[in-house]
């Protein structure tokens, strides 16, 4: 049966007022690949990009589930383990909007801050966990809380989560639950030791993939600048003197770089935040909820503080530096191109870079358009000649060459 709307799943009513009161009417293609599955209570191996509503495909039938077997408040009966602060954050919230009108109490917990808080939650009883597994550890070692009623696992994120070096917290934190429980596991990317991890985990999964494995978004228009570092703060403030970019999050390889960049483009008057682990938790989120207000129009982010933030309108991503791991730029542009939109991800590539770019283009399989002019051959050791100092944009020489060719032809009137 295809799937065309949330009213065919057979969810709760309290559950189908949440969705409406957000406007969700038709599920993604994940969302009506994994919610009947997961109602009939198969385990599952998901692999999903951000962006392509895997948070409610895992959420929804939780919370319908829950709903259905009455309460149990001594301990959660849902955990749900997430790499960074900020997706536990984001996935809390995405609960609670869900399932505001059920009797359905849920925590987050993260290092960072005081545990105080998060510890009073738990005493006062929950249904749903969502946890980093750092903090999740420290709790279960001081006594503070039981996984021992545990039902649902969800492992989300999982290349996230080993790239992080969480995969010995997750082995700990999974012996602590009841061998008889629905486990998912969902990954943008599945490299062989999250597969390893999946088949520790999971029984007799069934697998659901939205998109093929490590390949970017297609509506995303991918372009390159070929820019000397020196150049790269002053080509990003002309670019962004275009008001077509809106919202747009910017990436750097380094927190100093993320911070550099951020204060360039505040002293040039565009309203700039950064991200980064350096910051304490109450400056991300204070520079997420500014950039999700529109306050601040930049956010500039590295991949770690960045995974997990989820803000919808994002009209361009700009990759000031390339990340040295390909698997790392297709993150980072599927932050934009959600919900059916269209998106532009920009990069900006110097000499040393080249090899980067080299493997990002095999990885997916294209040809970055180039704005500006391409090197004689990337990679060849020789620099670039940018046009106009390197750092505005402009036509392809190869389209001015084909432009004087056929201006040609048409003089001497010859066929193409």
């Amino acid at each position: 049966m295809t799937v065309r709307s949330f009213s065919q799943l057979g969810l709760a009513e309290p559950i189908q007022r949440g969705l409406n009161s957000r406007n969700h009417t038709v599920p993604t293609p994940i969302q009506a690949q994994a919610i009947p599955r997961l109602l009939a209570g198969r385990d599952m191996l998901g692999i999903a990009q951000t962006g392509t509503g895997k948070t409610a495909a895992f959420a929804l039938p939780i919370l319908q589930q829950l709903s259905q077997a009455g309460h149990n408040l001594r301990a959660p009966r849902a955990l749900i383990l997430a790499p960074t602060r900020e997706l536990a954050i984001q996935i809390g919230e995405e609960f609670r909007a869900y399932g505001r009108h059920l009797r359905v109490r849920h925590a987050v917990v993260y290092g960072g801050v005081s545990q105080g808080p998060q510890v009073a939650a738990i005493s006062r009883g929950i249904d749903v966990l969502v946890a980093t597994p750092g903090r999740l550890l420290d709790l279960m070692g001081q006594g503070r809380l039981r996984l021992d009623a545990v039902e649902f696992l969800v492992l989300d994120e999982a290349d996230r989560m080993l790239d992080m070096g969480f995969v010995r917290d997750v082995r700990k934190i999974v012996a602590a639950l009841p061998a008889q429980r629905q486990s998912l596991l969902f990954s943008a990317t599945m490299p062989d030791d999250v597969a390893r991890l999946a088949a520790e985990i999971l029984v007799d999964p069934v697998r659901v993939e939205v998109t093929p494995q490590a390949t970017p978004v297609e509506r995303i228009d991918q372009r390159i600048y070929h820019v000397d570092t020196a150049n790269k703060a002053a080509l990003l403030a002309t670019v962004l003197d275009d008001p077509a970019l809106s919202r747009v999050l910017v990436f750097a390889r380094t927190k100093h770089r993320a911070n550099h960049v951020a204060e360039k483009l505040a002293k040039c008057g565009i309203a700039a935040a950064a991200i980064h682990g350096n910051k304490s938790q109450g400056a991300r989120q204070r520079a997420l909820k500014r950039f999700r207000a529109g306050e601040a129009r930049v956010l500039v982010a590295t991949d770690i503080a960045a995974r997990g933030i989820d803000v919808d309108g994002i009209t361009h991503v700009i990759n000031f530096e390339l990340p040295n791991e390909p698997e790392s730029y297709v993150h980072r542009i599927g932050r934009t191109a959600r919900a059916g939109a269209d998106g532009i991800a920009l990069s900006f590539c110097d000499r040393a870079e080249r090899g980067y770019l080299r493997d990002i283009e095999r990885l997916i399989r294209r040809r970055l358009t180039v704005i500006g002019e391409r090197p004689a051959a990337i990679g060849d050791g020789v620099p670039g000649k940018p046009r106009s100092g390197g750092v505005f944009p402009g036509q392809p020489k190869r389209r001015s060459n084909r432009r004087r060719r056929a201006a040609v032809r048409d003089r001497a009137h010859v066929p193409a």
